[in-house]
């Protein structure tokens, strides 16, 4: 069973002309991912499974920031989420989720992105 999306999100989605396990190979390994999901910001740690470690970094004024978390849900061709925190003084006192969801959509794939879970700060 997938992550539930709260109401309170930040979505983004796009469409890719690939079959949703063409798009998954792209979360199966370090090298792929990082790949795939560095803009912005520099993939450091991905196991890739469930209670496998995520840990990236952003540079904010010349200062490395890491953040990331523990991967909560790794169902292939379909839905990867991970808890998402600070690892500094800038944690926030419980985690936010982000989720990333493949659907089969017409020959291709509907990829959306959702960083959730923000009325758990309060």
């Amino acid at each position: 069973m997938g992550m539930q999306i709260s109401q309170l999100n930040v979505r983004r989605s796009t469409y890719i002309d690939a079959t949703p396990k063409h798009v998954w190979s792209e979360f199966e390994t370090f090298d792929r991912f990082k790949a795939l999901y560095s803009a912005g910001h520099e993939l450091e740690v991905y196991e890739a499974k469930v209670l496998g470690q995520i840990e990236l970094s952003v540079d904010i004024k010349g200062v490395p920031h890491p953040f990331g978390g523990t991967i909560k849900v790794f169902n292939p061709e379909t839905e990867f989420s991970f808890s998402y925190n600070w690892f500094t003084e800038r944690a926030w006192p419980v985690p936010t989720f982000v989720t990333v969801r493949l659907t089969p959509y017409f020959e291709g794939t509907l990829v959306e992105h959702f960083h959730h879970g923000f009325e758990r700060l309060g």
